[in-house]
């Protein structure tokens, strides 16, 4: 795929050397801003970044009371030199002003990030991405993905997306050559396509613990945390080099220098979403490996603070359970875990203040109680809520999105509500230093957004289109799937039924009703017992254990919130036919995987959102000389049914005018 151009006429061209003054919309009509009107427009926005006017000795008074050249107190690299003992002399400060007189001049011609940051977006562009209805309008091959292809919005890519790190300097590209050597042309197709900055949801990846995986998903991570690594090292090269320059002049008027807007309300530029601990670990260990700075010591103050690295076993300990499950859970499965990540110019410092770091790392359940202000205990204290540190969030990477469903989705959309947001308080921002995009609340129509998952749901789509209005579009893998069909050890009839819902607001009642008036009064005046009941919702599972009750059933249960004697007592009372149905939960079977013995008819309420349980639910008849399976499904299951019965076969059966299909 080939580099995409400029997302419009106004972007900086490639070749122009001299950045342009920027223009403000001014009512119906846009123009210069006079000094003076620019001075006090930044001040009075600086002061409406607290919500009261500071006080004479607070540290944006003192910003506003100082020259305009003044240092930020928390984005430059001050504490940088206090950390390393070092300062830098008049020859050093000169020669990095003379060698690189201006930080974006340099990069203005090729560097992807320069482009996206120095774009300066109209109040008419932020209407029409927040009207646009998210169609894509293009598509071109997946080189490197079997039977799939990417599909987007904006400028077309055209041909394979490769920069072949060209826009990568220094240290960086040095070490990553050195590091990855041989295996660095297999990250670079996903590397560039992060570089695009358009949002990017890949929900077909295969993970680490799925056969053949492994080296799938390493790829993968190491493209974005490159492509991470890459855009805070050319933020703090930029704030870096300002400083310099405003050491060497402390009198310079920066005002009518575009090239001095280089930071946000707060420090944190990259934020990564992670489902687990053990995940969270293999994530930073790598980060810490990709990075060119002095690794000693490093990952042992990790694994000392945040836990021995027993997560990375190659061959898990044996069980009966499936080699993923082994995998997947194999080591530290802790969901709550939040903590910052610092550069400066000789270390990494992690576990750093979330003020001063550049790259948060976080569960959503986590963030989300530190966002709502609730301690360990779980309950709310006194203290104000503090998650300023979100404000100026740049690059957004939710990994294992697949994991983090299992857990509760509904953090993770409450995370991305409160990205970008307007800061309560000032956080030691030089006010004359801020992006001018983030003066104009746009922040989060530059925020970029990678969702990863091996799999795609109506929630992650309903995220990327709602929550995701990166301006330089977006791109979404599409896969042709084969289905999982063949997994099934024996011949076992499987009946489809399509129920009919007009819309995904009445997809749930309809799918209840057809249950409860065609499917349930077959099963009472039946002789035949044990039916194995899946559900892949708790509101459904909520929902079939309230109506079961109601009809005074024989049926037991086995949901994510029951007790493991229950959950025992259960699965033997079932086996010996002492109740007649068992009501199963997806997410019950994600978390234990239980094998249920004795089942003789299998009712797929709701297909499994993981097409691996399909056949591991169907094979659970294998001991039953009479098996049946019955699937309920509707139009609007169509994400599903591809990945267990294959893309052409789920086209058939939510377009045939029959209703019941049977697979063999």
């Amino acid at each position: 795929m080939g580099k995409p151009k400029p997302a419009s006429a106004t972007a900086a061209p490639r070749g122009h050397k001299r950045r342009p003054k920027r223009t403000r919309p001014s009512g119906k009509g846009g123009g210069p801003e006079p000094r003076e009107e620019k001075r006090k427009r930044r001040e009075l926005d600086g002061v409406g970044l607290a919500e009261e006017a500071p006080p004479p000795g607070s540290s944006l008074g003192k910003i506003l009371s100082t020259e305009s050249g003044a240092i930020g107190l928390e984005q430059s690299d001050e504490d940088d030199m206090e950390d390393e003992h070092t300062v830098p002399g008049d020859d050093e400060t000169n020669d990095m002003i003379n060698n690189k007189d201006d930080a974006f001049d340099e990069m203005e011609a090729s560097c992807s990030f320069h482009r996206h940051v120095s774009r300066i977006i109209t109040n008419e562009e932020v209407n029409a991405l927040l009207k646009q209805k998210c169609k894509f309008k293009w598509e071109v091959p997946a080189e490197d993905i079997p039977k799939s292809k990417w599909v987007g919005t904006g400028e077309k890519m055209e041909g394979a997306y490769v920069d072949l790190i060209g826009g990568v300097k220094g240290k960086l590209r040095d070490h990553w050559q050195n590091t990855l050597s041989d295996q660095l042309n297999s990250r670079l197709n996903f590397f560039s396509l992060c570089s695009s900055y358009r949002d990017i949801m890949h929900c077909n990846k295969k993970p680490f613990y799925l056969k053949g995986g492994s080296t799938v998903d390493s790829s993968t991570m190491d493209s974005y945390l490159m492509h991470a690594l890459n855009h805070i090292n050319r933020t703090r090269e930029i704030v870096v080099k300002n400083d310099a320059k405003l050491r060497s002049d402390p009198s310079k008027d920066i005002l009518d220098d575009n090239s001095f807007l280089d930071q946000g309300f707060t420090r944190p530029k990259v934020l990564f979403l992670l489902p687990l601990k053990s995940i969270a670990r293999r994530v930073v260990k790598r980060l810490i490996q990709l990075s060119p700075l002095s690794q000693k010591d490093i990952i042992a103050k990790f694994e000392g603070k945040f836990g021995e690295s027993d997560d990375e076993v190659e061959e898990p300990v044996q069980s009966n359970k499936p080699a993923d499950f082994d995998l997947l859970f194999a080591g530290d499965t802790d969901d709550e875990f939040l903590f910052g990540i610092k550069y400066t110019k000789k270390s990494m410092n992690l576990f750093s203040n979330f003020y001063s770091s550049d790259i948060i790392v976080a569960s959503p359940l986590a963030l989300i109680k530190k966002i709502n202000g609730v301690d360990d205990n779980g309950k709310e204290p006194a203290k104000e809520r503090d998650f300023d540190f979100l404000s100026s969030i740049e690059i957004v990477v939710v990994d294992h999105a697949d994991v983090i469903l299992m857990q509760s989705w509904s953090h993770l959309y409450a995370v991305f509500e409160q990205l970008n947001q307007l800061p309560s308080k000032e956080h030691g921002t030089n006010v004359m230093r801020i992006r001018p995009w983030y003066l104009d609340q746009h922040a989060r129509y530059y925020r970029q957004t990678i969702l990863l998952s091996s799999y795609l749901t109506p929630e992650m789509n309903a995220l990327f289109n709602g929550l995701c209005l990166n301006y330089e579009g977006k791109v979404k893998l599409v896969t042709e799937f084969k289905g999982v069909l063949s997994k099934i050890q024996f011949e076992a009839p499987q009946v489809y039924e399509r129920f009919d819902a007009s819309s995904i607001t009445e997809v749930d009642d309809a799918r209840f009703d057809h249950f409860c008036k065609k499917v349930y009064p077959k099963i009472q005046v039946s002789d035949e017992g044990r039916v194995l009941l899946f559900v892949s919702s708790y509101f459904e599972y909520i929902r079939i254990r309230n109506f079961l009750k109601s009809q005074e059933a024989s049926f037991c249960r086995i949901g994510e919130t029951t007790s493991q004697q229950d959950i025992s007592r259960a699965r033997l009372w079932f086996f010996e036919g002492k109740k007649k149905i068992l009501l199963y939960s997806e997410r019950s079977h994600f978390y234990h995987r239980y094998k249920i013995r004795g089942a003789h008819h299998l009712i797929i309420y709701s297909l499994p959102g993981r097409k691996e349980f399909y056949p591991e639910l169907v094979n659970m008849l294998s001991e039953s000389e009479n098996r049946k399976c019955t699937v309920f499904f509707s139009r609007l299951d169509l994400l599903k049914l591809e990945r267990i019965v294959g893309t052409f076969a789920a086209q058939r059966l939510v377009s045939s005018d029959k209703s019941i299909f049977v697979f063999r």
